[in-house]
């Protein structure tokens, strides 16, 4: 397909009549139609775009990398255009990686002297260019809806562009002419092609020189050929190719819900009065969604009262016969909808987790869009991001829908043309590819990078660029606030200041200018009304703070803009460090934020008062200050009491999370004062000498906290010091005053000192004085307090500190020189050194080392590694050498998926502690692993191995790149010197060999893996060989993988104790709760959600709390939710509901575990959202840190092993829990025997109903499960088969009873699956079962994994040489034997035969197993003996048996041998219900049966 030129007949078949005449077929003339050959402008241009690569004579061009990169595609022609020429292309080759579609244009730019930009959009000086169905001049849109919407072409298609000789752009498709694009055009243009979401195409006909640009979509290929013989504008290509007009454009229909306002051509809807209502917002498209189409919306306005937010999806349902439901939820038939991270089909949830992204959290200027593919699939997107198949089948004929419910006010339409939109989109698209994407383009060339900073033609809808690029002005200020957004031409470099000069101010509004920097390119940026709504890549300094992502970090900041005036100058600076400076007229003040990556652009926001401001260059500004070394005199004019006299005493660049040094160190301030209330300690630079005042004045207070500022001194130098969250909490060296108590240690050594720091209010001083006595001296305003303590080591340097706790926020140094100490009396205060006290994270033996990558921060007692910003920077190292066979095993906790990449994980000789200092003053550690080589360092990379950067092995294991969140890696070191990883616990094998002695585990938190914790969970000083299995891989636990577990539980004889103290809730909590009955009753007065309650003590091991449902309204559907959290309940500012909490939460919601938002188990215990009202709910920690819950006193096994502490339980009341109570405990309870335990049930195989059924109700008044009988019968007998404690697992995992209560409150089912492959076998109903240590050097957990389940009877009397041999087998002397041994009664106990062994020359007898519990416990094969019972003194007969392990393979099934009494079990095929088998070392003992009757 090609085009001819010339008259409308020429030999082309152009279209109706024109300048050539004709009409048709044979005619003449020089119109676009006619036959001429090629003129000069045929080919391309050789300057190109740097991902261009032009073949076939310069007429043929292809765009390089088209899966990874979407721009820098320009090609241009080699002439002009002439008038009246056609330029036509064809497209031949189309992609589907990114949105949008092909752009052609027209520039007067010549190419021989251009500075190729991006794309053609970044054209400006008289450039034209029609994209989708919009023309753009310079970049910005002067035609919203014209001719055909490009995005619409497909391979074969053909788009042309034509100067006229009267000055208009014409665009021809498909040979039909859409019209006049543009009018006035210069004399010189050249043709402007964007390919777009296409890959190759083929100029048919150069009549004018083009500039072609491979930009953002999937156009690879340009080629310019000649058009066929006989082929031109004919009327049959047309045919093939229908034309959409702009009236087909997808819009919202104009019949709508009762509170909807369309507006913008009906691509914008708005709910009416969004303060008072709340629903009755549907709107539907106009028209059915085409396969493949996408159905985009952008959110433009949200408001907070409500919850809940916007819903989008498709119905089958036509709007012009629907009546609108006040939700779409409501709708009951052939609707499917996306609310919040789940999908409903028809009204009820068919997903619940569908995606990671919820509706309810996305902001204004967010996008969602949804498609239905040609497969019937149904896509959400979020921000052009696929989140994936929805729903597989999705009815033909479908409407897109839109629910403005909650806080969800107003969206609009976007469509593909929309140029800001796509870049938006694609950018996002790009940062998820690869980590280094967004460095490129935040970084142009630097050979193309203008010396002057400007400011970005790219600027607010209110906002215009003046004088060059130098200055920026809201026009129509006295009208507007917002809007007025504009950012610096290019990225500034490393020192370089960006300053403005304010001209123009307009007193009508509140708030004035705001400056910060941003990683976004200004050329792609959707701008949004104000810098501070942009979440991603920006901080701003507004008012007298800083913010990041729209977030405040530091409220008391610097100068206040706000109250800055015309003529005043404000900047900013991102030092090489990465922090970065404000400067206001000159005047740096301080730092406002660390880690910001290199590459950002500066941002202005002419904001309120502020209407113009000019670009000042070669301003003079105070260079920004350098950390202050120690003995550093310099001052500040703004310190306190700066002129009575210098002193070096500054605080210490080391100090807590929370703490800011500003004011060149003698300024200290906790940021997110509102919201953090510790973690803020400071510490003076350098140690004080005998008699030397540290003094201190309060400068800011806030009412939100109970306490106040902490002081004290320390012989703990500051690098030495893990800075904790209260420096009571420091165990060793310290002395602080906390309100009126000296405390020593955390000990509180003296209360009621002469001073109370919880008293003093802003403006009071506190000084601080060690005397040459070893006395501890106070001054508070001046005033000696007297003695506080003393006996300070006197040989030993002491540190001031300062804890900015509570209500204090910002203190600052003054000078004041203090009396010397020969004057002050000697204190006879007995001080008393306490005791070390050491409280790791429960359960967790390994920390991370303090030494670690700049970018990272460790969070949780050293547990947690965090990436605060960037890709890179995120060294992590484990505090000790690893041992040998020790793991160190870490879980993804956060993926950044904007970066490529993968966790690199690996063993180093490099000790933590001897990293030498970096330029920056922290540790001298390389930006990613490979490139660690001091010292010999082994890694692995995706499934590469690497020794010291160098390339060792290829295909290793799984490729980490496809870790996702709740994955785990481990790393140990064998016994034969080898490497080995793991990953979600299984060994990928030797990674590599020669692994040194000494070496630390180490971690790269590299590309997506933005932060990990610790999970391994060695026992610390304990020796090998003797640690009990673990409950993941003893065999005390039936389960798999797949949760399908049988673990050990509770036995009947271990004690539970109810919390003795009296409990209460907190009184931070959510806002729909109301406490009474002493703050032990909470109630929700208010709608379904918010309705949290935390119990404000911790728990403490082995103590329950429990709690009891009041009231249910059934109005609502779910219910309460249970668990615990980690972190400070009184500084929580709680969301809706439970599961938003994001941060160390565990929590019990229905019948799943979920961990941080996350569900980590499925089928756990009874199913929570049915709990009728009186149902008594508990939770329990056990000695080792496992969560247990309780349920009417019955404990359901643990939820959530190794909890860290402390922690407080949590009730979340949802839904239908509408009043809980705190239960206490009664008279005797804390003496109560717990019976078994849930986490022995038969998680897999439970059945809601089954279980409900049995365990709801209130709890009876003498429960049998609190104390079962007939598990302390059968403990008691097994108490006289005299049988060592060691061969017994401890409890709460020693035993379980299987009695029908038991069992049936638990819910068991009679058989279950277990192996590879699955074999079936029945739980042993009616029996007692006592678990069994496993011998530690087997491989306990991939035994009760893959291995079946049988067992065997036997008889007391050989209990224990089984026992001791620790398998079955010859020898055993057990009935159940295919034939009896030599001496051996076939049925007797009072003959065991202990002696018995078989003769030499036989070979040993078989031994018997069987799937069924009733087989094997026959009395014929089980022999039963009596005992006396020593608490009752009655006699009763009792059985015992074997539940064992048997390896797949080893046994051969076959029918009963023995004689039964009964008959068989019937659930087993008779030709399979007893196994033989004769190999040694078949079998794992698991437990030990009791039966008694």
């Amino acid at each position: 397909m090609a085009a001819g030129s010339g008259g409308s007949g020429g030999s082309g078949g152009g279209p109706g009549p024109g300048p050539g005449g004709g009409g048709g077929p044979g005619g003449s003339g020089p119109g676009p139609g006619s036959g001429a050959s090629l003129g000069s402008g045929g080919e391309l241009h050789p300057r190109t775009g740097r991902l261009v690569s032009l073949s076939a004579c310069g007429r043929t061009a292809r765009r390089q990398q088209p899966g990874q990169e979407f721009n820098h595609g320009l090609v241009l022609s080699r002439e002009p255009l002439r008038d009246g020429r056609v330029f036509t292309v064809r497209i031949d080759r189309k992609v589907n990686s990114w949105s949008g579609s092909i752009e052609i244009g027209v520039t007067a730019l010549d190419p021989s002297v251009l500075d190729f930009p991006s794309s053609a959009t970044g054209l400006k000086g008289g450039s034209w260019v029609v994209s989708g169905c919009s023309v753009l001049r310079d970049g910005r849109s002067v035609l919203e809806e014209y001719g055909q919407d490009l995005d619409q072409l497909g391979e074969g298609d053909r788009v042309g562009v034509e100067r006229t000789v009267a000055g208009e752009l014409r665009l021809w498709v498909n040979g039909r002419d859409c019209g006049v694009a543009a009018t006035g055009l210069p004399a010189r243009v050249w043709a402007v092609v964007d390919l777009y979401d296409f890959a190759s195409m083929e100029l048919s006909e150069v009549v004018s020189n083009a500039i072609l640009s491979a930009y953002n979509g999937g156009l690879l290929n340009v080629n310019l050929s000649s058009p066929p013989a006989g082929e031109g504008l004919g009327s049959s290509c047309a045919a093939t190719s229908p034309i959409l007009t702009s009236n087909d454009a997808l819009l919202f229909h104009e019949k709508c819900g009762t509170l909807i306002k369309l507006s913008n051509n009906n691509k914008t809807a708005e709910r009416r009065r969004p303060l008072d209502e709340f629903n009755n917002g549907v709107v539907m498209t106009n028209r059915p969604l085409r396969d493949n189409e996408m159905f985009e919306i952008r959110i433009d306005k949200l408001v907070d009262k409500w919850s809940g937010s916007i819903e989008i999806g498709v119905t089958t349902h036509n709007p012009n016969n629907l009546e609108y439901p006040a939700t779409m939820t409501n709708l009951q038939s052939g609707t499917i909808m996306m609310s919040g991270c789940g999908i409903l089909t028809n009204g009820k949830g068919t997903r619940r987790e569908y995606c990671e992204f919820s509706l309810d959290e996305l902001q204004e200027g967010d996008h969602i869009g949804l498609t239905r593919k040609s497969n019937s699939a149904l896509h959400f997107f979020i921000n052009g991001i696929d989140q994936g198949v929805a729903t597989p089948l999705t009815p033909p004929v479908v409407y897109g829908v839109v629910d403005l419910y909650g806080m969800a006010v107003k969206v609009t339409i976007v469509h593909n043309n929309n140029h800001s939109d796509r870049l938006r989109r694609n950018n996002a698209i790009l940062r998820a590819l690869s980590p280094e994407g967004a460095l490129r383009r935040a970084a142009p060339a630097a050979q193309a990078e203008p010396e002057r900073l400007l400011f970005h033609p790219n600027c607010g809808q209110k906002a215009a660029i003046t004088h060059e690029g130098r200055t920026a002005l809201r026009p129509h200020a006295t009208d507007d606030f917002n809007h007025g957004v504009v950012l610096s031409s290019r990225a500034l470099r490393d020192g370089e200041v960006f300053q403005v000069r304010i001209d123009k101010m307009v007193d009508k509004w509140a708030g004035s200018i705001e400056i910060g920097v941003t990683t976004h390119n200004p050329a792609y940026l959707q701008l949004p009304s104000t810098m501070t709504n942009l979440r991603s890549g920006t901080w701003m300094m507004t008012g007298n703070g800083v913010m990041h992502n729209g977030t405040t970090i530091l409220d008391e900041y610097g100068h206040n803009l706000d109250r800055l005036k015309a003529g005043d100058t404000v900047g900013v600076v991102r030092r090489e460090d990465g922090t970065l400076h404000f400067f206001v007229n000159g005047m740096t003040q301080g730092p406002a934020a660390w880690n910001v990556p290199p590459g950002v652009y500066a941002v202005v926001d002419l904001y309120g008062q502020a209407a113009q401001a000019t670009i000042v260059d070669d301003v003079e500004v105070t260079p920004v200050p350098e950390p202050l070394p120690e003995g550093n005199n310099q001052m500040s004019p703004s310190s306190p009491s700066s002129g009575a006299g210098s002193s070096d005493l500054r605080f210490h660049q080391l100090h807590g999370n929370n703490a800011v040094i500003t004011n060149g160190g003698r300024t200290a301030l906790r940021h997110n004062c509102r919201s953090e209330f510790n973690d803020a300690i400071v510490i003076s630079n350098r140690a004080l000498r005998d008699g030397e005042l540290f003094e201190i004045v309060i400068q800011k207070m806030v009412d939100r906290w109970s306490g106040s500022i902490e002081a004290g001194v320390t012989a703990i130098r500051p690098e030495d010091l893990e800075f904790p969250n209260t420096m009571t909490d420091i165990d060793y060296d310290t002395w602080m005053l906390s309100g009126t108590a000296i405390m020593q240690d955390g000990n509180t050594m003296r209360n009621n000192y002469g001073c109370d720091l919880d008293a003093l209010g802003t403006g009071s001083r506190i000084g601080m004085m060690r005397t040459s006595k070893g006395d501890l001296h106070y001054f508070i305003n001046g005033q000696d307090q007297g003695a506080a303590c003393s006996g300070l080591p006197p040989g030993k340097e002491v540190y001031a500190v300062v804890d900015l706790y509570g209500q204090c926020v910002q203190v600052s140094i003054t000078n004041a020189t203090g009396p010397m100490d020969n004057s002050l009396a000697t204190s006879n205060t007995a001080t008393e050194k306490s005791f070390p006290l050491h409280s790791p994270v429960a359960g967790v033996a390994h920390r991370f080392h303090s030494t670690c990558g700049k970018n990272v921060t460790l969070e949780e007692d050293g547990t947690r590694a965090v990436r605060a910003a960037g890709y890179a920077h995120g060294l992590v190292f484990s505090t000790k050498e690893l041992k040998t066979e020790e793991v160190f095993e870490v879980k993804v906790e956060e993926l950044d998926e904007k970066w490529a990449g993968s966790l690199r994980i690996g063993l180093t000789t490099l000790a933590p502690g001897e990293v030498g200092p970096g330029a920056g003053g922290g540790p001298g550690l390389p930006p990613s692993l490979p490139e660690l080589r001091t010292k010999t360092t082994w890694m692995v990379s995706s499934c590469e191995v690497r020794r010291d950067g160098l390339l060792q092995r290829m295909n290793y294991g799984r490729n980490l790149e496809r870790l996702g969140v709740g994955s785990r890696v481990g790393i140990r070191r064998g016994t034969d010197d080898s490497m080995h990883v793991l990953v979600d616990g299984e060994d990928m094998g030797s990674a590599a060999t020669g692994i040194a002695k000494n070496v630390w585990a180490v971690l790269d938190l590299y590309g997506p893996v933005r932060s990990v914790s610790i999970v391994s969970s060695t026992r610390l000083e304990e020796p090998e060989g003797t640690q009990p299995p673990s409950p993941s891989s003893d065999t005390g636990s039936e389960g798999d993988e797949d949760d399908e577990d049988e673990e050990h539980g509770l036995g009947g004889e271990d004690q539970v104790a109810i919390m003795p103290t009296a409990l209460e809730f907190l009184e931070n909590h959510g806002k729909n709760i109301l406490l009474s009955n002493g703050n032990r009753t909470a109630t929700r007065v208010a709608s379904y959600n918010q309705g949290i309650v935390v119990i404000s003590q911790p728990l403490v091991p082995q103590l329950l709390v429990q709690i009891r449902i009041d009231f249910l309204n059934r109005q609502w559907t779910s219910s309460l939710v249970l668990g615990v959290i980690t972190c400070p309940p009184e500084r929580l500012n709680f969301p809706a509901s439970a599961c938003a909490l994001k941060r160390a939460a565990w929590l019990v919601r229905g019948r799943g575990v979920f961990h941080n938002g996350l569900k980590i188990c499925e089928k756990f215990g009874p199913n929570l959202d049915t709990c009728p009202e009186g149902t008594i709910l508990g939770l329990r920690l056990d000695s080792s840190g496992g969560l247990h819950l309780h349920v009417n006193g019955m404990d359901q096994g643990v939820a959530v092993p190794d909890v860290p502490q402390p922690c407080h339980a949590l009730v979340d009341l949802y839904g239908q829990c509408e009043q809980v109570t705190i239960v206490s405990p009664e008279p005797g309870a804390a003496s109560l025997k717990s019976a078994g335990t849930q986490g022995d049930m038969e998680k897999a195989d439970m059945v809601d109903g089954i279980k409900e059924s049995v365990c709801w109700g209130p709890p009876p008044t003498a429960s049998p499960l609190k104390s079962c009988e007939y598990h302390a019968l059968c403990s008691r007998f097994q108490e006289l088969l005299l049988l060592p404690e060691d061969y017994f697992m401890p409890p709460p995992k020693r035993s379980l009873c299987y009695c029908e209560s038991c069992r049936k409150m638990r819910g068991d089912e009679a058989h279950r699956r277990r192996g590879e492959p699955p074999r079936e076998y029945a739980l042993p109903f009616g029996w007692c079962r006592f678990n069994l240590r496993v011998n530690p050097h087997l491989e306990a957990g991939t035994l009760t994994k893959k291995w079946h389940m049988a067992y065997h009877g036997s008889n007391v009397a050989v209990i224990r040489r089984v026992l001791d041999r620790g398998e079955l087998g010859a020898g055993t002397a057990s009935i159940l034997s295919c034939r009896p041994l030599k001496g051996e009664p076939r049925g007797g106990f009072e003959e065991p035969g202990e002696n018995c062994a078989p003769p030499r020359e036989e070979q040993p007898p078989p031994v018997l197993l069987s799937p069924s519990i009733q087989y094997a416990g026959a009395e014929t094969l089980a022999s039963k003996v009596q005992f006396r019972d020593p608490k009752f003194q009655r006699t009763h007969q009792a059985q015992v048996a074997f539940q064992v392990c048997v390896r797949p393979g080893s046994y051969t099934p076959g029918p009963p041998s023995a004689v039964l009494r009964e008959p068989p079990d019937p659930h087993f095929s008779p030709a399979e219900l007893e196994w033989v088998t004769k190999e040694k070392g078949a079998t794992l003992l698991y437990a030990l049966l009791v039966r008694v009757e």
